[in-house]
């Protein structure tokens, strides 16, 4: 027999015959109120895992990870403010109940339903996934989180006291609020949630205000994997700069008692705190899992004679609140409830296309109040003497500092983050006198650890700020590149544009550095980059146009709340020269703060048709180097600059190439997964009989000393294929 029946027939039976599980009495502040709501909570998320697997066998339904054992949620809910954030783990169902029970017009049981079975109604994902979440209920969805949103949860809580320092126009959370984030105990010993561990620790240790409540759920068990009894204690219970709290998630009194104390703590006292509550798992992990093939049945009966709802159920008689048989009417009616409301709910329409899909992919554009952008006064006071020297050109890493000081300006929102980005002013001076410019609350010196200084990012965005992390390296993003394709860039699409995590990302990368760092410090692959949907990646080549571009990017993150990704080429920061010693023909001048770049802009270079070089960031300088020997033979070319490398401007590429009866592609990536291929496949299709050809990078790490551009193309190189090819 299937053990969620079991449990179901074991509740009816005891709860007539008054057979409960022993416990304390109940104790605490719960008033008469909330425990019913609590209980009633519990009843519906019973009564909804449940369905779940019945609407699974009838192929009605398509998610059967439940809630049972994690009742206790509805109390930590009811301990809590509706308008503090909460990032849920997957068995949360009863935390979002009996929020909605705060808040009026919610139906949760519908939602829940509608989820489950994929309907385009369903209010928060749209029928994309089975989530927990709801923007009235300021839950942002997770999908089966494995610990990777508990960054971001650090970074929501950070953002609440930067807010109060400088409020931004899009700012939703209250200045008194608290961020509560829950995941499992197996999931607490992931390295992303001992990162963010470490990282709330690291930030309350200094003092700085940060309102945030973990919550684990330690039901013993991670899939089949038992957690070593004790270890959760252990392991949080004394921890500097994060206040360990305790309670048994089998008693809702005691839960309520104690999710109230942590949450009082956390809200004055503006320190993190972790609440360790004690559940249990029922059913096993899933619908398909049965617990029984790797427990011992003894095991599994012993604890689901533990069932929370029977304590429940014992502790509201006890206290006088609901006697069995009126706890026992409430528990059967909500089944009957659920049972009659799935039957509507799987009549609903559901996605069928592409386009239904990926509607939400791209987040729905935002009204920004106008600005003139800053004073002269202003510029003159930030800038000084740099003002005099934007009248000569100049450097890359120079102009971008100097389109981060008018953009940070004109928009107080904008916050920078990253290790070294603040004092030091970045391991290349991009963001020098950045400090001094705007103070530390916007140029925050974070500890080192890429996952955190994303999640810091992603959370500061969902109240309302514009981020621009600094990943040092290009390489050191792989450490945290899931903050990426599984937090950042999934938010809208689960959420139907409901919540958003605008930024603009900036990396130091690809290759060329000489005799620097090898492949650590030089990484030429940003395939990573390139395949997660909705992001956008930009790669300058000049120093005018990353200021141009950068602006873009911006206005991007701030007016369309999209993820921006924009590649700063290392080896171009220091760039002055060109064909010659001191010829200073890489060197730019600073463009008008209105001078922007717009995404799918693409730059072209010259007029000849016998050839197009087609390339971008590294790639632009040393065809330009190239050039006069490709002219000397008599070939007339021009080179174009494709800037942006996801979404690939396909339009504008076609235009340009437009006319040319040859196209050289050269790609500083890898020969396999570089951009390349993509490159080839759309002029195989838009230009259909003009010759191709493509030198790219090896598929080889970079190595450091002599031999730091051996894999990667040169001006030779590519004087040899542009001649190569015309013939």
């Amino acid at each position: 027999m299937d053990r969620c029946e079991i449990v179901h027939d074991n509740f009816l039976r005891r709860v007539a015959a008054r057979d409960f599980p022993a416990g304390k009495a109940p104790q605490g502040p719960l008033t008469p109120e909330l425990a019913v709501q609590a209980f009633r909570a519990g009843c519906l998320t019973r009564a909804l895992d449940r369905q779940s697997r019945a609407m699974q066998r009838a192929g009605q339904g398509f998610y059967t990870i439940g809630s049972s054992g994690h009742e206790a949620l509805a109390a930590v809910a009811l301990a809590l403010r509706p308008t503090d954030m909460a990032f849920l783990h997957y068995r949360d169902a009863a935390f979002q109940i009996a929020r909605a029970g705060q808040v009026p017009g919610e139906n949760p049981a519908w939602d829940m339903l509608l989820s489950f079975a994929s309907s385009t109604d369903d209010p928060i994902s749209g029928g994309r996934h089975k989530v927990l979440g709801s923007r009235k209920l300021m839950i942002p969805p997770q999908t089966s989180t494995i610990a990777s949103h508990l960054p971001k949860a650090v970074g929501a809580a950070y953002s609440i006291g930067a807010a109060r320092r400088h409020r931004p126009e899009h700012a939703i959370l209250p200045e008194d609020a608290v961020v509560m984030c829950s995941f499992g105990d197996a999931s607490a010993n992931h390295s992303t949630a001992q990162g963010a561990f470490n990282t709330a620790q690291w930030t309350s240790y200094q003092s700085v205000p940060l309102p945030l409540l973990f919550v684990c759920e330690d039901n013993g068990i991670g899939i089949s994997t038992k957690t070593p009894k004790g270890w959760i204690e252990a392991t949080f219970s004394a921890r500097p700069g994060l206040t360990y709290f305790k309670a048994d998630g089998l008693d809702l009194y005691d839960t309520y008692r104690v999710a109230a104390e942590a949450a009082e703590f956390v809200r004055i006292r503006k320190k993190p705190a972790f609440l360790h509550l004690r559940t249990i798992r029922l059913y096993g992990h899933a619908g398909a899992d049965m617990p029984t093939t790797y427990l011992p049945r003894g095991e599994v009966e012993a604890e689901e004679a533990q069932d929370p709802l029977l304590h429940s159920v014992r502790l509201l008689d006890q206290a006088g609140v609901l006697d069995a048989e009126a706890a026992l009417a409430i528990y059967r009616e909500t089944s009957a409830r659920v049972a009659r409301v799935a039957g509507d709910a799987v009549k609903r329409p559901r996605l069928k296309t592409a386009p239904e899909v990926m509607a939400s992919l791209i987040p729905p554009t935002r009204v920004c109040k106008p600005t003139n952008g800053p004073t002269p006064e202003a510029r003159a006071e930030a800038f000084g003497a740099d003002l005099k020297a934007m009248d000569e050109p100049q450097i890359m890493s120079r102009i971008i500092n100097w389109a981060l000081t008018d953009l940070m300006l004109a928009h107080r929102e904008i916050v920078m983050m990253g290790e070294d980005v603040g004092r030091k002013g970045g391991v290349y001076g991009v963001t020098q006198k950045l400090t001094q410019r705007f103070g530390p609350d916007r140029m925050i010196d974070t500890l080192l650890d890429e996952q955190s200084i994303l999640g810091l990012a992603i959370g500061m965005a969902q109240n309302g700020f514009v981020p621009m992390p600094e990943i040092q390296f290009l390489a050191y993003l792989h450490n945290a590149e899931d903050q990426l394709r599984g937090e950042a860039a999934t938010l809208s699409f689960f959420s139907k544009g409901a919540f958003t995590n605008p930024m603009v990302l900036r990396i130091a990368g690809l290759g060329y550095q000489k005799g620097f760092g090898g492949h650590f410090h030089n990484d030429n692959s940003v395939a990573v980059l390139r395949d997660i949907p909705g992001v956008i990646l930009a790669v300058p080549s000049n120093g005018a146009d990353a200021a141009r571009m950068l602006r873009e990017c911006v206005r991007l993150a701030r007016e369309e709340q999209r993820v921006v990704v924009f590649l700063e080429p290392i080896a171009l920061y220091p760039m002055r020269d060109l064909h010659g010693d001191k010829d200073g023909q890489w060197m730019t001048r600073y463009p008008d703060p209105s001078e922007s770049i717009a995404l799918g802009e693409v730059g072209v270079s010259g007029e000849g048709t016998d050839l197009a070089i087609v390339t971008f960031g590294n790639g632009v300088y040393l065809s330009q180097q190239a050039l006069p020997q490709i002219e000397a033979a008599g070939i007339k070319a021009r080179i174009v600059d494709t800037r942006w490398l996801s979404p690939l401007p396909k339009e504008a590429l076609t235009a340009a190439v437009k006319g040319c009866r040859n196209i050289l592609i050269v790609d500083e990536t890898r020969h396999s997964g570089g951009v390349a291929e993509a490159l080839m496949a759309h002029f195989h299709e838009a230009a259909p009989g003009v010759p191709l050809a493509r030198l790219t990078a090896e598929d080889s790490f970079i190595a450091t000393g002599p031999a730091y551009a051996a894999t990667m193309p040169s001006a030779a190189q590519i004087a040899a294929a542009a001649k190569g090819l015309v013939k």
